[in-house]
């Protein structure tokens, strides 16, 4: 079974991403679509507890919130891959005022996330990791990933 942790700023089109490479294999678990920790906590449960393979789309810029979803993945047997969603803040900036107004974050929310982002290592437990770069008309860069990223 497979975990995938989505990491990076909003509006770099992680949900775009889940909607183009993994809408009919994996569970969504997003707290823009939950709303809560725990409705979070509890649809993650299920999925390790299932066998269910799920992506968690959240902006998960530190290694201390992703280990909160790698480490339960990790003891239920499951292997864990990463994608980190590589962007400057102006480009997601550019991206967000694009979007429907009631769908755009907060330019304080967007600096926040990038003031806080950790890129992410295999040493966090991640069994593979892929570097995405959102390129023209929705489409992406995907490559391995290389630690002196």
């Amino acid at each position: 079974m497979q975990l995938i942790v989505f990491c990076g700023m909003q509006a770099t089109g992680k949900s775009t991403f889940y909607q183009q490479h993994f809408f009919h294999s994996h569970v969504r678990i997003s707290l823009d679509l939950l709303r809560t920790r725990n409705r979070e906590r509890r649809l993650l449960a299920l999925c390790l507890e299932t066998q269910m393979r799920c992506v968690v789309d959240n902006t998960n810029p530190t290694r201390a919130e992703r280990a909160q979803y790698i480490g339960p993945a990790r003891q239920a047997g499951f292997a864990v891959t990463g994608y980190y969603f590589h962007s400057t803040a102006a480009e997601a900036f550019a991206r967000n005022v694009q979007r429907p107004a009631e769908r755009q974050v907060p330019e304080v929310g967007i600096r926040a996330t990038r003031n806080r982002l950790e890129i992410p290592r295999f040493a966090e437990g991640f069994d593979a990791l892929y570097s995405v770069r959102p390129t023209a008309n929705h489409t992406f860069d995907i490559s391995p990933w290389q630690d002196e990223i």
